[in-house]
């Protein structure tokens, strides 16, 4: 953009900003499309309680997201209020970009773009970012066609469909959602900086373990997740129970939510006892990461797995389920391990063997940060995703 031209307008629209991926990149976005010169209006709606939040990195971003209360999770009434705001902030703002991420924020944003800016002469250019998809594994029978269908409708007046992953791409292509030729494929990218500081880790790995009670001569193993049913952690408490009986290992969940009282009182979980620590949401997730030698993940369904791309990026091997986008963050026996969601067993006896091979597990930290700090950075998701906005401006 030419010095003193006017700012390219951008809405961009995510259901709420809870912890994980998409809320990252939607902030982040906003704060960095800005020396592209795209002006973007961040709208959100509201988390559910035991979700969290990433307020906090808005705020050190300096971003400041226009809340829309009624926009929650659920499908209820106040999607409709939500709706009407989102046509009003529309017409106000006439933006040349709209910019949906996620199932929810997808539907409401995209159906507002239509409604506000019916001839499409005049509609703004339509993106929808499949952060992963809820097509699979989330409902059953009818609810789950209706959403295909849905999906399938709206990606017929998406400009771009963009996937985070070719695993992602090729599931909503074969789910029918749209042609390969609709989609392209835009890795997510995120500030690795904080991950990649060694300079002090020693002592910030030393304040982490002590304040769990984990002594150094132990090695610690750690998940990173919200506690929602896609996230299986109760497979990660089935994998960790056939490996606590290895001599000097523990085990930490960092994350929280809707499973909480239900995982903590399950079998596997009792049966660990004073072996496994729940931490609950944290924000300093590179101090989290330093303190752990390995890091896993036993979701059922994953678009791109940041907390493993955080895990290689601070140079710990990972241990992970070979779901969705997984093999395109994680090198199966370079930078970690991947097997099948069911196959328990194999998932146990990868990560014992990083237990008892200190020496592999180095060399896979290393790998893995080369490989998390060479794909995945925020400065090429911010020129990707510029490029791609003048490319649809220059269109219009």
């Amino acid at each position: 953009m030419t010095t003193g031209a006017k700012p390219i307008r951008v809405m961009r629209i995510i259901a709420r900003l809870n912890i994980g991926g998409p809320a990252i990149q939607a902030i982040t976005l906003t704060q960095e499309l800005e020396r592209y010169g795209y002006s973007t209006r961040l709208v959100r709606g509201v988390e559910d309680a035991a979700e969290g939040n990433m307020d906090y990195l808005a705020q050190a971003r300096g971003v400041s997201p226009t809340l829309i209360p009624t926009m929650r999770r659920d499908p209820g009434r106040g999607d409709i209020a939500a709706l009407l705001r989102m046509i009003l902030l529309m017409w106000r703002d006439r933006p040349a970009i709209v910019h949906t991420h996620a199932a929810k924020g997808g539907t409401l944003g995209r159906i507002a773009a239509l409604l506000a800016f019916p001839l499409r002469r005049w509609r703004p250019r339509i993106i929808h970012t499949y952060h992963g998809h809820s097509l699979t594994g989330y409902f059953a029978g009818r609810t789950a066609r209706f959403y295909l269908q849905v999906e399938r409708v709206l990606a017929r007046f998406t400009d771009v469909l963009l996937a985070v992953s070719d695993e992602v791409r090729d599931d909503l292509v074969g789910l029918g959602v749209a042609p390969a030729s609709k989609f392209r494929v835009m890795p997510l990218g995120f500030d690795l900086t904080p991950f990649s500081a060694d300079s002090d880790r020693e002592q910030r790995r030393r304040a982490v373990r002590e304040s769990w009670g984990v002594d150094e001569s132990e090695v610690l193993i750690t998940l990173i997740a919200r506690l929602v049913p896609i996230k299986r952690v109760d497979r990660f408490l089935a994998v960790a129970q056939r490996v606590g009986a290895l001599p000097g290992v523990r085990f930490a969940i960092v994350g929280d939510g809707e499973l909480r009282d239900r995982l903590t009182s399950s079998a596997n979980a009792t049966a660990l006892g004073d072996q496994l620590v729940w931490a609950g949401f944290r924000r300093d997730i590179p101090d989290v990461c330093f303190a752990s030698d390995v890091v896993m993940l036993t979701s059922d369904n994953e678009g791109t797995p940041v907390s493993l791309i955080e895990a290689q990026a601070a140079a710990v091997p990972v241990v992970a389920t070979d779901v969705g986008g997984m093999r395109s963050v994680v090198r199966d026996g370079e930078s970690g391990f991947v097997a099948a969601p069911e196959a328990v067993d194999e998932l146990a006896a990868r990560l014992r063997q990083l237990v008892e091979e200190p020496e592999l597990r180095r060399q896979m930290g290393e790998l893995g940060r080369a490989h998390a700090t060479a794909r995945f950075t925020l400065t090429r998701l911010a020129s990707d995703h510029a490029e791609l906005y003048g490319e649809l401006s220059a269109r219009r």
